[in-house]
């Protein structure tokens, strides 16, 4: 493998911190499971638009070309390497409110968290049949569930249409991944080993190998965000007697995508705001001060529809599941504020 020729206006991180001396150190370099630095930058290398460009196979990734990885890691997190995560899903410990009781501004509040199985690759390098085993496990894992989080596991492979497509309606159905997970490797073998599990009042749901292993979701219409957060902290303390997720003493909860280290964890609202959405300088001010992301109805490189944003934590790292929870609720509270004032 030679060293990649970047076109000029690339600007991910990738681009940015993958010296030659940085290659050379690192191209021979192999993890217990096999991941190489060919496949850790595979999908930056595929898509120069990358915004990182980089997918960890395994836990060990994270140690073993970590002359790449933490440069990458401390411009996006603020993380430096002798920082130390710290976790806290305790709700006791949350002090936010409801900041929109009326349901003029909030439509709906949602908070995931992603989590990987110890002792197996992440998604990127986890082969046909470690993965179907992962999907069993966690299937087996969700049947513990029990009142207001019980529900059924739905398999992607050999899905009837019937459920097909009222999962679509319900908005829960992924699909396969995109351009940047494709290169990475995380469409192989679809829809195989991936499933969707979500509970009778569906307000809680469990994506099982799309990106990471687990995507765990609490969610549920306007803006009780104690509740969702809540809910989701009963449900991964449920879920975590019985799987052991991949965890680091320095970067939390492991993931494939760098961005989603620490607490694995982004909380958002879906939230309607036409007048400050006009003035998107003074939006932007808001939500970089409390430290927060903009984004359109549809996710990522979507545009907004009717005013309506999607606003959630940007850090997940170096800072607990509380905070994240708590920084995003402060900044709903001061948007929807800003927005009153604006006649809204």
């Amino acid at each position: 493998m030679n060293y990649p020729d970047f076109p000029a206006d690339c600007t991910s991180l990738l681009c940015k911190y993958l010296t030659p001396e940085i290659f050379d150190a690192l191209k021979e370099k192999k993890t217990r499971y096999g991941y190489t630095l060919e496949q850790l930058i595979r999908s930056g290398v595929e898509n120069p638009d990358s915004g990182i460009g980089v997918y960890a196979g395994d836990e060990e990734s994270y140690t073993l070309f970590a002359p790449l990885l933490d440069p990458i890691i401390r411009e996006y997190h603020g993380f430096g390497q002798n920082d130390r995560h710290v976790s806290d899903m305790d709700p006791s410990h949350l002090h936010a409110k409801n900041p929109d009781p009326e349901g003029r501004y909030i439509l709906s509040t949602r908070i995931r968290v992603g989590r990987n199985l110890h002792c197996f690759p992440l998604g990127p390098n986890l082969a046909r049949r470690e993965r179907l085993v992962v999907e069993c496990m966690v299937a087996d894992a969700l049947k513990a569930l029990e009142g207001e989080l019980a529900g059924e596991y739905y398999p992607l492979e050999g899905m009837s249409e019937a459920t097909r497509r009222q999962l679509i309606e319900d908005h829960f159905l992924f699909k396969e991944g995109d351009r940047f997970l494709e290169a990475a490797g995380l469409n192989r073998d679809w829809p195989e080993g991936r499933g969707i599990f979500h509970n009778h009042d569906k307000t809680f749901l469990v994506w099982v190998n799309e990106e990471d292993e687990l995507r765990i979701i609490s969610m549920q219409p306007g803006g009780d965000i104690p509740a969702v957060f809540a809910r989701l902290a009963k449900a991964v303390a449920t879920l975590e007697r019985r799987l052991v997720f991949a965890f680091s003493e320095r970067l939390g909860y492991i993931t494939s995508c760098p961005t989603n280290l620490g607490t694995a964890m982004r909380a958002s609202v879906h939230i309607k705001l036409p007048r400050l959405g006009s003035d998107m300088a003074a939006f932007k001010a808001i939500t970089d001060r409390f430290d927060l992301q903009i984004r359109g109805i549809h996710g990522e490189h979507s545009e907004s529809e009717g005013g309506i944003y999607d606003i959630s934590n940007k850090r997940r790292l170096g800072i607990t599941e509380v905070q994240a929870v708590q920084q995003m609720a402060d900044g709903v509270e001061t948007l929807i504020e800003e927005e009153k004032k604006r006649g809204g």
